[in-house]
């Protein structure tokens, strides 16, 4: 899924989560030669009530708000804003629920989202860390609340603490938050100790790991514990928060994970979903800003999308 609407944020701003991140992505799909084999979804904007699953009326108030009175900043975070910023970011939720529907529905096997801004980081009624709403958050409940899933696996690589996407889920059983992620690095949060609480204990796994992290330290996670927590269980939807940022050589980020990580990345993911829900597997551009590897990475995880493991 992936619209040039999306270009329209931040134009014109010296800003990482810049316009060109898309150009990226989509070219390197193209020099792999992967687009002509891709379903294209369209984006379309999220209604109110769709937004309102895991944001708040007072913060969509905020975003509209800020953005048509011209702010260059959301009040709420650090999340640069123009005049096109709300309707792109209702947009690409839109087209992640579009996704979310066809594979849902049996239309697709899985997609691949091309969106931004990304969303991660995006709270009930906060965005920030450039983030303005939750693009997996939303999806989950949406799965839920039109589709009858009743257990969503989110699985966050980006170099980032998907701290938005923790606290929306933190205390709902119904659905298993796991990151692996930089620390300490921006937002700060993301302890091994925060692991849910009430009705969500245990349904969130963090893996902090130091700068210089790479494969070993990454995939182990991914194939090891994270498996065996999805024994008990057994999502019937997986989403992936795919952040590129994770990668050798990004402008915001210390890991050492290479292309062929990614890939076997995503194997993992696909072992879940296809052995618990079916193939259902829905993945979202998160960060990634350097733009030659965000291209070559983002090639690889479609690429194994697409061929399988």
């Amino acid at each position: 899924m992936a619209d040039p609407l999306f270009r329209r944020h931040l134009e014109g701003r010296e800003h990482p989560e810049r316009p060109e991140r898309f150009d990226a992505v989509m070219e390197g799909l193209r020099a792999a030669g992967l687009l002509s084999r891709l379903e294209p979804i369209p984006a379309r904007a999220a209604s109110d009530d769709e937004l309102l699953l895991c944001h708040s009326r007072e913060y969509l108030a905020v975003v509209r708000r800020d953005v048509e009175s011209g702010a260059s900043y959301l009040s709420t975070g650090d999340t640069e804003v123009t005049c096109e910023s709300e309707r792109v970011a209702a947009a690409a939720v839109g087209g992640v629920l579009n996704a979310v529907d066809a594979v849902c529905a049996g239309e697709i096997g899985n997609a691949f989202c091309a969106v931004r801004p990304p969303g991660h980081h995006a709270g009930r009624s906060r965005g920030m860390g450039f983030c303005i709403y939750n693009n997996i958050a939303l999806a989950a409940r949406h799965a839920q609340r039109r589709h009858g899933i009743e257990r969503v696996l989110i699985l966050d690589w980006d170099v980032h603490h998907g701290n938005g996407t923790q606290d929306i889920f933190y205390s709902d059983g119904d659905v298993f938050f796991c990151s692996t992620h930089q620390w300490p690095l921006y937002p700060g949060t993301g302890r091994a100790d925060e692991t849910g609480a009430g009705a969500g204990r245990g349904t969130t796994l963090n893996f902090p790991l130091p700068a210089g992290s790479g494969r070993a330290e990454i995939l182990g996670p991914v194939e090891g514990p994270l498996p065996e927590e999805m024994k008990k269980f057994r999502p019937e939807l997986v989403l992936i928060s795919a952040g590129f940022d994770s990668r050798e050589g990004d402008l915001l980020g210390r890991f050492t994970l290479t292309d062929g990580d990614f890939a076997d990345l995503t194997g993992a993911a696909m072992a879940m979903a296809d052995k618990y829900a079916g193939g259902r597997l829905v993945s979202i551009l998160e960060g990634g800003y350097t733009l030659s590897g965000l291209a070559s990475a983002a090639a690889a995880h479609v690429g194994r999308l697409l061929n399988g493991e």
